[in-house]
């Protein structure tokens, strides 16, 4: 087992060329294909390797923490936005501190799933919208994944919420350049989850659940791209991937149906490096007349 570089604690674990699921406790893996050679081997690999594999990933994933990670205190952005560092994610968020619970009801947005370029160490990297996550609780999520073992890419779409906070793949034939639009909706303490690969449909999937408002405060809607926080292990480096682009990215607040930029406080999130000196990935400006569109560049991993 190759030890990974992690961001805030020393550990080790696995990332397995394939696909996961994680339900009623249980954890199975499919073999994908590269597309981001060196390594194009299409075979499967041998069930003896998949079955170690498994049950070494069920173990780390146990440790997911589906939130936002804050690298320091927030100050005035760009073009009237909030700015905020943080380890573990980049991207866009709508909310404060003080937005009252129950504020947003939908969040929702579209991208093509990137590619990934890989090198020898295992890595990660995740896109998705959601609500919360940001200043209350683990958010409500849904999106796409892409790691690399061994030099190998692979890529899914999944969904996770609270109070299991279980990450949950559906995907196994996810590929860069899918087309990929998302939503969370929610009406009391009921959750609609949608996800459509325009592209390959077997992708797709709507999700129905209940969290207690107690749990799920949704004082926050997000478009984000994500290295996992695994308690106890930190943070491991995000993979290469190429530009993460959200368009027709919208909320639903106080009943007014509105876009990113259109919300009262809105935050524009830059992943920095464990001491916060550098950026490992930056988020351009919001663009489009409704500010409903932008892309995360990658710059490095950790």
């Amino acid at each position: 087992m190759r030890l990974l570089r992690y961001l805030l604690v020393s550990g080790s674990a696995v990332l397995v060329a394939g696909t996961l699921t994680l339900t009623a406790g249980t954890l199975t893996l499919s073999t994908g294909t590269t597309t981001a050679p060196p390594h194009t081997s299409h075979a499967p690999y041998p069930a003896r390797f998949i079955s170690a594999a498994s049950a070494s990933l069920a173990r780390y994933l146990r440790h997911y923490r589906p939130q936002a990670m804050l690298a320091g205190h927030a100050r005035a952005g760009q073009n009237g936005t909030t700015a905020i560092p943080s380890f573990n994610w980049s991207g866009y968020a709508d909310g404060a501190s003080t937005t009252p619970a129950g504020t947003f009801t939908a969040v929702s947005g579209s991208w093509t799933a990137p590619s990934v370029t890989c090198s020898a160490e295992d890595q990660i990297t995740v896109d998705w919208v959601g609500l919360d996550g940001t200043f209350s609780g683990a958010p409500e999520q849904l999106g796409t994944m892409a790691w690399c073992y061994q030099g190998s890419p692979f890529y899914f779409t999944w969904w996770e919420m609270p109070p299991s906070s279980t990450l949950t793949e559906v995907g196994k034939t996810l590929q860069p350049g899918d087309k990929i639009s998302a939503s969370v909706t929610r009406s009391g303490s009921k959750y609609t989850l949608n996800l459509t690969d325009a592209t390959t449909p077997a992708n797709s999937f709507t999700i129905k659940q209940t969290c207690p408002t107690t749990t799920c405060q949704d004082t926050s809607a997000e478009w984000i791209s994500e290295r996992p926080v695994f308690s106890g292990v930190g943070i491991p480096p995000q993979a290469h991937y190429n530009t993460f682009r959200i368009t027709k990215g919208a909320q639903t607040s106080g009943g007014k149906s509105g876009t990113i930029g259109s919300f009262s406080t809105v935050d524009e999130i830059t992943m920095v490096d464990a001491t916060n000196t550098y950026h490992l990935n930056d988020a351009s400006s919001l663009s489009g007349t409704s500010k409903n569109s932008f892309s995360t560049i990658w710059r490095n991993s950790y």
